[in-house]
């Protein structure tokens, strides 16, 4: 059994407590915790579940990484503390640990991650005989190896769109929905994630990651972006009110430009409410989705939903992400220390997990 240390349990890391639980080769070893309140309480009640776990939750790092973990998986949000992340990530690989994680955009691809990312990391495997792999749902499976494994059915592929189209009502970071991405805010308002070259930061290493696979050299990558305003003030389930007249809807691209055209696309819909932008694209059901488009012959679609934690769209993504990450834990542990990626480590069958709880 790999003992395996969960940090951060907000709604990445409650999926992860659930995920390291059920996996027949992990053991959970520790739940690191920042929130005083949370210090104490047992990991399955942290977790959602219906049953404890007989493990306390701690905010003793020294602790947890001294007992010398075989991994850990870092749940503890990078988008807005990316250097506190980078500390923290370098002093669990240098514990000797495999470290899984969505946390840091440029180590996606980590072999055009920029050196204040890449080279920390590099002498902390140096260090510790680590290993780190950064993967998510989107950016993440849902435009590396989904995508790739579909291109494989086709016979000619023209271009290849990724696209994630959700509802952010269902999406419990309030911070992030309101001031990263925009919403409910002044349509003169600059939402940092919107802002130039910060889409390309986020995702331009799931286009690199999918140019190489396929084995195409990319011109350039570009962003478009729409945002669409509120026609009538909105009250949602777990953030209140976006009053009308603010943004409602945002719709960007990255693009791999290929030989002068824009053929490998990752491509985001996203509103706070259904009646905004109605025109573009939406999911089958209202709430959210992620699909895969490979024109070319034949054409193939494939969309994919996930729910979780009450039939909640955002938390069924996280929970996926987290699958991806704790399903590559043990391959981790058996491959070389070193720095991975999504090509790297494979999409493997939940081996001796059907039906189990």
């Amino acid at each position: 059994m790999i003992s395996t240390v969960v940090w951060g349990t907000g709604n990445v890391g409650r999926a992860a407590i659930r995920a390291v639980e059920a996996h027949p080769k992990l053991k959970l070893a520790a739940v690191l915790v920042h929130d005083p309140g949370k210090v104490g309480r047992d990991a399955g009640d942290l977790a959602g579940l219906d049953h404890g776990l007989g493990l306390a939750a701690t905010d003793d790092i020294d602790a947890a990484l001294t007992q010398g973990p075989g991994a850990v998986v870092y749940a503890a949000s990078g988008d807005i503390r990316p250097d506190e992340a980078l500390a923290d990530i370098a002093r669990a690989i240098r514990a000797g640990a495999v470290v899984v994680t969505p946390a840091l955009y440029p180590l996606y691809d980590q072999r055009n991650a920029p050196p204040e990312f890449r080279e920390p990391m590099l002498a902390a495997i140096a260090d510790g005989g680590g290993s780190l792999f950064v993967s998510g749902v989107d950016p993440g499976w849902g435009n590396d190896v989904l995508p790739l494994l579909i291109s494989g059915l086709g016979t000619t592929i023209d271009a290849i769109r990724c696209q994630e189209i959700f509802d952010y009502s269902t999406y419990e970071q309030e911070e992030s929905v309101r001031h990263l991405v925009g919403m409910g805010q002044p349509m003169d308002y600059e939402p940092l994630m919107l802002a130039p070259s910060i889409p390309t930061m986020v995702w331009g290493g799931q286009i690199r990651l999918m140019a190489r696979a396929l084995g195409v050299e990319l011109d350039d990558i570009r962003e478009t972006l729409e945002r669409r305003p509120l026609a009538t003030t909105v009250t949602t389930r777990t953030m209140g009110e976006f009053a009308a007249g603010t943004q409602g809807a945002v719709r960007f691209e990255v693009q791999g430009i290929v030989d002068g055209e824009p053929l490998i696309v990752i491509e985001h819909v996203t509103r706070i409410h259904a009646s905004c932008a109605p025109d573009w694209p939406t999911p089958p059901d209202g709430d959210g989705a992620h699909r895969v488009i490979i024109e070319g012959r034949p054409r193939i679609e494939v969309t994919v939903e996930a729910t979780d934690e009450g039939e909640n769209r955002s938390a069924g993504g996280n929970a996926t992400a987290v699958g991806r990450l704790v399903g590559a834990v043990d391959w981790l542990v058996d491959a070389e220390p070193g720095l991975y990626d999504a090509l790297d480590v494979p999409l493997r069958p939940a081996v001796g997990r059907l039906g189990r709880k």
